[in-house]
């Protein structure tokens, strides 16, 4: 009998099988329908993972630079030119352009109102008087956290650069806030685009509900109202350092986010109490340590050297008083009651109202703290990450129309059902339409608030039913979609697969009954 030989492998990419990789098509009914049109779902014998160029990662980052081309179009009608009856150039906001093509962005007003267009201004140091404040508090400074503040001052000077590049014949000039404008437009996509790299790369088996983030409606109404694309993208990168188990880099990334919004820190809450469930507080001290020295590296030179300055984000915060979307905006609506409206009349802190969103917010914090650790199965970094966002957005008295961006990458971790989340992103932007007409007010044909309040309420309906599911899901995890293809928790890092230290009575008596029968 010849001696058999054995022949080494052609080199090429290695790359997951079909069997590794979760098939969309097969297993969710909107993926099926979806590629009915395209030829229907994957087939039994196709090959997975053999193209040499299109992957999901660069499927997914192409129909994300589609969706924010077409953002931009949607915004692009709020930087349009007009001469006035003298000749000069305006910025047309004129009979309400902003509402009515619903094209608004923060960040064409804040231009001017931050004093990005003036020469020799910094944020924090720069100060200046508004007279529609009471005298003590009339002085304003930047209101934005410190990488925030700094991104636009950033871009401010780019758009100045521009500018005088422009006027030598080089470059097409505009007025400096459009200049600004797309600027700013063009590294929010990065950061977005980073946020829907990393999110893909977090979720490891299922490349594929990285289009969920890419295409998600909200990204086409809310990319560019203001900048909170950053803090999407570091909090995802920090995601997917955890998940690659390199804590020091998960920490400096969830710092940095930090610095430009405030709810990445929540995140270290929810480590926390994983890790104390399996026993594998190393990994977490040294990830909040890390984000800890980045918050400061980052904070201290502006609280050292300008405290006041720094410090105008958080009283500004302080003396906010509730949005129009909030529920407490619905609840004095319905009741009629005025009770956390007193900032309005008096100009002063509106404490009952800070108060209960306090109380309300911790006490959700607590219940999904001891949901974590007395779950039959330790829940996900993703669910309980979603559930915490999710509970600071609904008990917040503020909650900005961008603010939804920050739940969209988060719950594709925790509940990647096309269907439902599709539909939620759908309803949470169509809110953006009523609130549009009802700032457009009625005496101009606008909506009456009610219209409006109408649509918030069912926005923080489909909220609260994704949590409801996400909950239901920690509960019984042979419902949860993840763990039914055969993970534990890719996002976990060093809670994959682990074993609890901290198991809860109900497990232990029902292995005892296990053990006695």
């Amino acid at each position: 009998m010849p001696e058999e030989t054995t022949r080494e492998p052609e080199p090429g990419p290695v790359t997951l099988t079909r069997a590794e990789r979760v098939v969309p098509s097969w297993n969710d009914p909107l993926a099926a329908a979806v590629t009915r049109p395209l030829g229907g779902p994957l087939g039994e014998h196709a090959a997975v993972g053999r193209h040499w160029f299109w992957s999901p990662q660069r499927v997914g980052l192409l129909l994300a630079t589609l969706a924010l081309m077409l953002c931009w179009f949607g915004k692009g009608s709020c930087i349009q030119q007009y001469q006035d009856s003298s000749g000069a150039t305006q910025l047309d906001w004129r009979a309400g352009r902003p509402f009515v093509a619903m094209c608004y962005s923060d960040i064409v007003p804040l231009y001017g109102a931050e004093r990005l267009d003036r020469p020799g201004t910094f944020p924090y140091y720069t100060s200046w008087k508004e007279s529609s404040q009471t005298a003590e508090n009339n002085t304003r400074y930047m209101e934005y956290p410190v990488f925030t503040g700094l991104f636009q001052w950033a871009n401010a000077k780019l758009a100045a650069g521009w500018l005088n590049v422009a006027r030598s014949g080089w470059l097409p000039g505009a007025l400096p806030v459009a200049i600004y404008f797309d600027i700013t437009a063009f590294f929010l996509s990065a950061a977005w685009l980073v946020t829907v790299w990393a999110t893909g790369r977090t979720v490891k088996r299922r490349p594929w509900d990285m289009v969920l983030v890419a295409v998600s409606p909200l990204v086409l109404v809310h990319a560019f109202t203001n900048f909170d694309a950053i803090a999407t993208a570091f909090t995802a990168t920090g995601l997917l350092a955890w998940a690659r188990k390199r804590p020091l880099l998960a920490g400096l990334l969830l710092g940095l986010g930090a610095t430009a919004k405030l709810y990445p820190l929540f995140l270290l809450g929810v480590l926390f109490v994983l890790c104390l469930r399996a026993g594998k507080l190393t990994p977490f001290w040294k990830t909040a340590g890390a984000a800890v020295v980045t918050w400061l590296a980052v904070n201290a030179p502006f609280i050292l050297t300008a405290t006041r300055g720094w410090w105008e984000f958080f009283r500004m915060s302080t003396l906010r008083p509730m949005d129009p979307d909030s529920l407490y905006n619905v609840f004095s609506y319905i009741s009629g009651w005025a009770g956390f409206d007193g900032v309005l009349q008096k100009n002063q802190t509106p404490t009952y109202l800070n108060i209960t969103v306090a109380v309300l917010f911790l006490t959700c914090c607590a219940g999904i703290a001891y949901l974590a650790l007395a779950a039959p199965r330790r829940p996900r970094v993703g669910q309980l990450a979603f559930l915490v966002v999710a509970a600071f957005l609904l008990t917040n008295k503020v909650w900005s129309p961008q603010y939804s961006l920050w739940l969209v990458p988060l719950a594709v971790l925790a509940i990647p059902r096309w269907r439902l989340l599709l539909g939620w992103m759908l309803i949470d932007a169509v809110v953006w339409v009523p609130r549009m007409f009802y700032y457009l007010g009625v005496d101009h044909k606008g909506l009456p608030e009610g219209w409006f309040l109408g649509t918030v309420v069912v926005r923080d309906l489909a909220v609260v039913g994704l949590c409801v599911l996400v909950v239901r899901e920690i509960y019984l995890p042979a419902a949860d979609l993840v763990r039914m293809d055969g993970d534990d928790d890719p996002a976990g890092g060093f809670l994959d697969g682990a074993r609890d230290v901290i198991i809860p009575n109900a497990v232990r008596r029902r292995r005892r009954k296990a053990v006695a029968a």
